[in-house]
């Protein structure tokens, strides 16, 4: 039971129990560095001598959680002792995802390589149908004959085979004195 109890039944909590604070923050610093222990965040009641005490859970990563301390007093005379300190996780805290046996995991994926494996044999009959449904190739005609008749002599615009002598001349001229230089 929590402290905001559904049932009529209210369980009278020994006082003393809810009062020891300290002492549920002093367990906590045996397991934890005390800053990561915040703010108080209520309690639990599991009966009149037994109840947990919650706090805020500062530690990096671990947001939703709160560290827990469960509190026991056995009658008036005796102490109030720390029965157990834990890490729990609140409202909010990520959790690992719920565990799957290695059996089904593999057959999960058993099932999708099947599947798969399905798609890709479809996908290449239907390749292999499209190929044979191209009735248009004629087996005479050889495929690898290019026509060039297509192709026209020019170039960009520029015949290759006319010839301008006053650009050569002009280009010989050049060369010409080029290797003038060098001879000397």
């Amino acid at each position: 039971m929590s402290e905001n109890q559904d049932s009529g039944d209210a369980v009278a909590v020994d006082p003393q129990l809810l009062n020891s604070r300290d002492l549920a923050r002093e367990a906590l610093a045996e397991i934890t560095d005390p800053q990561t222990i915040g703010a108080d965040e209520g309690h639990e009641i599991h009966d009149a001598q037994t109840v947990t005490l919650y706090f805020e859970c500062r530690l990096p990563g671990y947001p939703g959680w709160r560290w827990a301390a469960a509190l026991a007093r056995v009658n008036d005379e005796l102490p109030v002792t720390v029965l157990e300190v834990e890490l729990l996780p609140g409202e909010g805290a990520v959790l690992a995802p719920e565990w799957v046996p290695w059996s089904e995991r593999l057959a999960r994926f058993r099932e999708a390589q099947a599947r798969q494996t399905e798609e890709e044999k479809a996908a290449a009959e239907s390749a292999a149908a499209e190929l044979a449904d191209e009735d248009d190739v004629d087996p005479d005609d050889d495929v690898m004959e290019n026509d060039y008749s297509d192709f026209d002599d020019e170039l960009d615009g520029v015949d290759v085979d006319e010839d301008d002598d006053s650009d050569d001349e002009d280009s010989d001229d050049e060369y010409d004195r080029e290797d003038s230089d060098d001879e000397e």
